[in-house]
């Protein structure tokens, strides 16, 4: 970080809250790689983003768990989540940056930060990226019995790699085709489901409010079993940040932004609390294949609709293989812009033709690791490997929330016409979203299933943070 200022500043000290150099870097940084993907990528990452594999299926332990209230649990989070995205839109539209949220907070709080937020979020989505791979192959293996799920995996990543390795244009027809069909497959989904419940497609009764109201009521597991479906639907919603990264590689970064930001918040609503609402008024709650193989697969299955298991199979193999495919783009992404900016090894951040192709090999490299880990180490380092990464998206949304409270000030006071975006209430919008973010940990420290988690990303977190301010110390000392 030796192109970076002395100590994190105080909240009163906004201007000197700015690296020196550190927006020369992030922009240097960003012109090296070019300007490949239109508005249509973009929009489609932001949709990719929503639609993971975390609705199709992590969304059945928290039906077990919170009932049919569950609906309430993604509306309570997804609301947060339009908050942070908000936020980081209005960062984002203002000044457009492969770095993102990591670049944004060491404007707004110092390099630690920046440091601090960033490669934490590159060690999340390199795992992710493992667990992914993993999640695809054992799908594929299901489907032809007998053949190694390593070799599928190793299969996936070599995919990827070359698409990523190449001009960014590749990773944006990707994704685009991949959003489309997780959109197209939630989309029918969610008319044939309100069909249903209105009594008009054929061979189905309308189940009218019974299920809501039967077995427990509304509210089965009481308050515990609500405060579980909560955290499970929190952690359902990783992936959105990943449409800020790209921005930088439109062809118009705050126009592209900005829309996609905007698109993206009644579409939460629509395909998550819509996608619940449907599954727990057409099915049981306490239906086993919820929580066995999914509610979806239990919601067509419920429908009669043949093949629903191959069905869900297929697009959840297309949702893992999406993500797979997004979370080594941020990941280099984000590890190029550390680089540019001085918080990692040079080599890592080495453009060719407008990719950042080492840190792409890099990036990947790691996530086959983990996967590796989890055949060598099941029991012990590969779990301690996912409770590390359990609340890094948490940690990442906290950063973002302190860095639009500190810039927003900045922004009205010297360039105002920057603010494409705007958060929503203003600082209290803000202010709420840092208090409910403080309110899931403390509710994380509470449920011993997620207690380990919290505190596994908490040493990460720290250790980063002490890493950071140690380097930024030694640069403002060289610099003295």
């Amino acid at each position: 970080m030796s192109r970076t200022s002395a100590s994190p500043p105080t909240a009163g000290s906004e201007v000197s809250a700015v690296p020196a150099g550190s927006d020369v870097s992030a922009v240097k940084a960003d012109s090296a790689l070019t300007h490949g993907l239109k508005q249509r990528h973009l929009s489609m990452i932001a949709l990719g983003g929503v639609i993971g594999a975390g609705l199709f299926v992590g969304s059945g332990a928290g039906i077990a768990s919170a009932g049919p209230s569950i609906v309430i649990a993604y509306a309570i989070s997804g609301l947060l989540v339009m908050f942070v995205m908000r936020m980081l839109g209005e960062m984002s539209a203002a000044n457009p940056a492969s770095g993102s949220f990591s670049v944004h907070a060491e404007r707004a709080i110092g390099p630690w930060a920046g440091f601090t937020a960033g490669w934490a979020f590159w060690v999340l989505l390199c795992v992710a990226v493992g667990l992914e791979g993993i999640g695809a192959a054992k799908i594929v293996t299901g489907w032809l019995p007998g053949t190694p799920e390593w070799a599928w995996v190793a299969l996936f990543m070599a995919i990827f790699l070359a698409t990523n390795l190449a001009a960014v244009k590749n990773f944006g027809e990707f994704e685009f085709w991949f959003a489309s069909l997780k959109v197209a497959a939630i989309t029918l989904f969610l008319v044939l489901g309100v069909l249903a419940i209105l009594g008009v497609l054929p061979g189905t009764d309308a189940p009218g409010g019974a299920n809501l109201r039967s077995d427990g009521g509304f509210l089965p597991n009481g308050s515990n079993g609500f405060i579980i479906g909560l955290l499970a639907s929190v952690f359902a919603y990783g992936g959105l940040e990943t449409v800020t990264i790209a921005a930088a590689e439109s062809e118009n970064p705050v126009r592209g932004v900005a829309k996609a930001v905007r698109t993206a918040m009644w579409r939460i609503a629509l395909f998550y609390v819509g996608s619940m609402a449907v599954i727990v008024t057409l099915v049981p709650w306490d239906d086993p294949k919820v929580a066995t193989v999914g509610p979806f697969y239990a919601a067509l299955d419920h429908l009669g609709i043949s093949g629903a298991a191959e069905i869900m199979n297929v697009v959840i193999l297309i949702a893992l293989l999406s993500a797979m495919n997004a979370n080594i783009y941020g990941a280099s992404r984000m590890a190029c812009s550390l680089v540019a900016r001085g918080q990692g090894p040079k080599r890592l951040g080495r453009v060719d033709s407008g990719v950042p192709r080492t840190a792409v090999l890099v990036s990947s490299v790691f996530g086959f690791l983990c996967v590796l880990l989890s055949y060598w180490r099941p029991d012990d380092v590969f779990p301690w490997l996912l409770n590390m990464i359990g609340a890094v998206i948490l940690v990442v949304w906290i950063f973002i929330a302190v860095s639009q409270l500190l810039l927003r000030r900045r922004l009205e006071r010297e360039a105002p016409e920057k603010l494409v975006v705007r958060m929503w209430l203003f600082p209290v919008g803000t202010l709420l979203a840092l208090a409910a973010m403080a309110g899931i940990f403390l509710l994380m420290l509470r449920e011993p299933g997620t207690r380990d988690q919290l505190l596994a990303t908490g040493a990460l977190t720290v250790v980063l943070a002490v890493i950071g301010v140690v380097r930024q110390r030694r640069a403002a000392a060289v610099k003295n």
